[in-house]
C-alpha cells in the first residue's frame, strides 16, 4: 500500500504523479475506516483530499502554510503529516483532534474550527512574511469553501487582500452541483491557457513594453485588459473575484489530479493574490456520503457496508435539541408570527423540521451569525416572534449585534442556545463553556437553563410571554427524567427540590439532576442539604438567595461553564451586595460562595462524560468537592 510508505509530505514527492490516484482511493479507505468508529466531519473530508495531496506534493511544507478554514476537511492533511499512526485516536481523548490544531503539529499553523478565517489569517502571516523577512518567501494558501463566503469575514480579508495585492493563494473549493459540464470544460481550457508560466510571463513583459516604449501605450493596456476580461466573464463565473483585485483560475475538477497538480504548480509561481476555483463533490468515494452529505458533514458510528448508525450510535430518548424541535413546531401551528433562523445549521439545531412545516416562516442566512441576530432584530422590530438557533461557540461571532441590536433595542427575540456546555468531541474551539459569562452582563436579556425536557418546552412557552430578548441554553446531551414533578414557570423563580439542614446547593440547567444524585450520595455520608433549580441566570431570585445566606451554612453553586464571570459569580454578587438583605456589610462579606464549574480555560476533545469526569462535574465529583470543602473548613476555627 502506498500510505504504508508516506509518513510526511516528503515522502509524498517521491511518488511519481501517477500514483497519486491511487494514494486518494487509500486515504478515503483509511478516513472511512476510522471515522465509522469514531465519528467526525467526514464528507467534506472525503471531497477534498485530491486537493490535499495536490497542495502537499506542489509545496514546501511546513515552510509553506497551508490554512484551513474551519478545518472540516482536513482529515487526509493530517494523515499526510505524519499522523496516519495515531488516526484511530481521531476525537477521543488524549488523541488527535478533529481540527487543525498547532498545539498537535507543526503543519497546523493555527487551530481553527470557526469558519470564514482563513483568508484574514493568511493576509495576516503574508505581511508579516514581506515585512521581517522579505528575502524569506514562503508561500501562503488559504483553503475556503463555498460555505466561507456566506461570512462577512471572509470577504473583509478578500477585500483587503485584493486592496493589498500580496503574493498569496486563495483555494474556492464548492461542492454544489449546479456548474454545467460545458462551462467547465470551456474553463479548463482556457485555465491551462492562461495558468502557464510562459502565457504568465508574455503578460508582464507586453505590460512593460506597453508602459515604458509605446505611444499611447496606456491606452493600448487598458484595451487589451478590457479584453481579457470581457473574454473571462463570457466563461468564468469568476468576474467578482477579478474585480477584487484576484486572478481568477477555474473552476477545475477538484478530484482530477492531473489537472490539479499542474495548474497548481503553475499557478505558485505567479505574483500577487491569486484566486483558484475548484468543484468537488462531498462525500467522495463513498456513496452513502455521497447521496446523503448533509447527515455525513458531522456523523455518529456507523457501518460502512450500510453508512447507517451502529446500535451504540442510537439514543432511546429524546435530545433537548429534538425537544426544541418538536415543541416550536408545535407552537407555530397555533402562532403565526413565529420565525425560525439559522445560520447554515437547520439540522444541527433541530430546525430542519420547522423548514419543512412552514418553509415561509424559515430562514437559513449561511454562515452569518452576526447577520441572523442582526436579521431576527428587523423581524422583531416589525411585530413578529423570531427564534434564532445558534450553537453557542458560534454565537460569540455575533456578540456585538446581540448588544445593539437586539439588547439596546429590547427586542421581543428568542435566541435558542444549543450545545451549551462541554460539547464533547469537537473539542477547545466548539466548547459552549463561555456563554453564560458573555451574555449576562447585557442589559435587557433574560437568560433561562432547563434541567429536562419538560423545562425547556415551558422555557419556550414563557419566552414568547416576554417583550424582551431571551436566551435559553441547553446542552448537546439526552434530557434526563425530571427529579421531582416539574412545576410551572414565572419570571426569575428557583425551584427548591429538596430541603436539606448543612448546606444549600443552587444548580443551574444540566447541572440539576447531577446535583439531586451528588446529594443522595452526601446523605450517606451524614449531610444533608437543599438543593435549588435556578432555571434563571438573569433575572434571578435574588430575595431567595439573601434569605439563604443569612443562614449559618455552606453556598455552592454548580453550572458547566467556566467559573469566572459565570453563574455562581452571579450568585455571590447577589449575596454580597450590601444592604440588601438587612445583614450588616460585615456578615454578608463573610458568607462565601463556593462555585463548582469549569476553568477559565479551553477544554479539549473527548467524550462528553469523559470530560464531566474530568472536571469533577458527575454525581461523585460535585459530592466529593462540597465534602471536602466542608470537612476543611470544620477543622479550622
Amino acid at each position: 500500500m502506498l500510505l504504508e510508505k508516506v509518513n510526511s509530505p516528503q515522502d509524498l514527492k517521491k511518488l511519481n504523479q501517477e500514483q497519486l490516484p491511487l494514494l486518494a482511493q487509500e486515504i478515503r479507505q483509511r478516513m472511512i475506516e476510522v471515522v465509522s468508529h469514531t465519528g467526525g466531519h467526514l464528507a467534506s473530508s472525503l471531497g477534498a483530499v485530491e486537493l490535499v495531496i495536490a497542495l502537499h506534493y506542489c509545496l514546501d511544507t511546513p515552510q509553506d502554510k497551508i490554512i484551513f478554514d474551519v478545518g472540516h476537511q482536513s482529515y487526509a492533511h493530517k494523515i499526510l503529516t505524519g499522523r496516519n499512526k495515531d488516526f484511530d485516536s481521531l476525537r477521543q481523548y488524549g488523541g488527535i483532534s478533529g481540527f487543525p490544531s498547532k498545539e498537535e503539529s507543526c503543519y497546523d499553523t493555527f487551530t481553527s474550527g470557526h469558519s470564514s478565517t482563513a483568508v484574514s489569517l493568511a493576509l495576516g502571516l503574508v505581511c508579516a512574511r514581506d515585512y521581517f523577512k522579505p528575502t524569506e518567501h514562503f508561500r501562503v494558501v488559504a483553503v475556503i469553501g463555498d460555505g466561507s463566503l456566506s461570512g462577512g469575514l471572509c470577504f473583509e480579508g478578500l477585500n483587503n487582500a485584493g486592496h493589498l495585492k500580496k503574493d498569496m493563494l486563495v483555494i474556492l473549493n464548492t461542492n454544489e452541483l449546479s456548474i454545467a459540464p460545458n462551462s467547465g470544460a470551456i474553463s479548463t481550457y482556457l485555465n491551462k491557457i492562461i495558468s502557464l508560466p510562459i502565457y504568465n510571463r508574455f503578460r508582464s513583459s507586453f505590460d512593460n513594453f506597453l508602459e515604458s516604449r509605446v505611444p499611447k501605450g496606456r491606452r493600448l493596456k487598458q484595451i487589451a485588459n478590457k479584453f481579457e476580461e470581457g473574454l473571462k466573464g463570457l466563461f468564468i463565473p469568476g468576474i467578482l473575484f477579478e474585480e477584487l483585485g484576484f486572478r481568477y483560475f477555474g473552476p477545475l475538477d477538484g478530484h482530477n489530479l492531473g489537472i490539479l497538480v499542474p495548474t497548481l504548480k503553475n499557478i505558485i509561481g505567479i505574483k500577487g493574490p491569486r484566486l483558484l476555483h475548484i468543484v468537488t463533490k462531498k462525500g467522495k468515494g463513498y456513496a452513502p456520503a455521497e447521496n446523503d452529505p448533509v447527515r455525513f458533514h458531522g456523523v455518529g458510528c456507523f457501518e460502512i457496508s450500510t453508512g447507517s448508525p451502529t446500535p451504540k450510535a442510537l439514543v432511546s430518548s429524546k435530545t433537548y435539541t429534538q425537544v426544541f424541535s418538536e415543541k416550536l413546531a408545535d407552537l407555530a401551528k397555533t402562532n403565526e408570527k413565529i420565525i425560525a433562523v439559522t445560520a447554515a445549521m437547520p439540522e444541527g439545531t433541530g430546525l430542519d423540521r420547522f423548514r419543512d412545516l412552514f418553509p415561509n416562516r424559515f430562514f437559513d442566512v449561511g454562515i452569518a451569525e452576526a447577520h441572523a441576530v442582526c436579521f431576527g432584530s428587523g423581524l422583531a422590530a416589525a411585530g413578529l416572534r423570531p427564534v434564532v438557533a445558534i450553537y453557542s461557540t458560534f454565537l460569540q461571532r455575533a456578540y456585538d449585534q446581540l448588544i445593539e441590536e437586539a439588547a439596546l433595542q429590547n427586542l421581543p427575540i428568542i435566541f435558542a442556545i444549543d450545545r451549551a456546555g462541554l460539547v464533547g468531541e469537537d473539542g477547545v474551539t466548539h466548547q459552549g463553556v463561555f456563554d453564560i459569562a458573555f451574555l449576562r452582563n447585557i442589559p435587557n436579556l433574560v437568560i433561562m437553563a432547563p434541567s429536562n425536557g419538560v423545562e425547556l418546552e415551558y422555557m419556550l412557552e414563557l419566552a414568547l410571554t416576554l417583550d424582551k430578548p431571551v436566551a435559553i441554553r441547553y446542552p448537546k446531551s439526552t434530557c434526563p427524567l425530571p427529579c421531582v414533578p416539574v412545576s410551572p414557570l414565572q419570571l426569575a423563580k428557583s425551584e427548591v427540590l429538596k430541603e436539606g439542614k448543612d448546606f444549600t446547593l443552587i444548580a443551574l440547567g444540566s447541572m440539576v439532576e447531577v446535583s439531586f444524585k451528588a446529594l443522595e450520595l452526601l446523605n450517606k455520608e451524614g449531610l444533608s442539604g437543599t438543593l435549588i433549580n435556578a432555571r434563571f441566570v438573569k433575572p434571578m431570585e435574588e430575595n431567595l438567595f439573601i434569605e439563604l445566606s443569612a443562614k449559618p451554612r455552606f453556598i455552592f453553586t454548580v453550572e458547566d461553564g467556566i467559573i469566572d464571570g459565570g453563574f455562581g459569580s452571579a450568585v455571590a454578587e447577589v449575596i454580597d451586595r450590601p444592604g440588601d438583605s438587612g445583614l450588616s456589610s460585615d456578615r454578608q462579606s463573610h458568607r462565601a460562595v463556593i462555585k463548582i464549574g469549569l476553568p477559565a480555560e479551553f477544554i479539549p476533545h473527548g467524550s462528553r462524560d469523559i470530560l464531566l469526569e474530568r472536571y469533577g462535574l458527575t454525581p461523585r465529583g460535585i459530592a466529593g468537592k462540597i465534602l471536602k470543602y466542608i470537612n476543611k473548613t470544620q477543622n479550622y476555627p
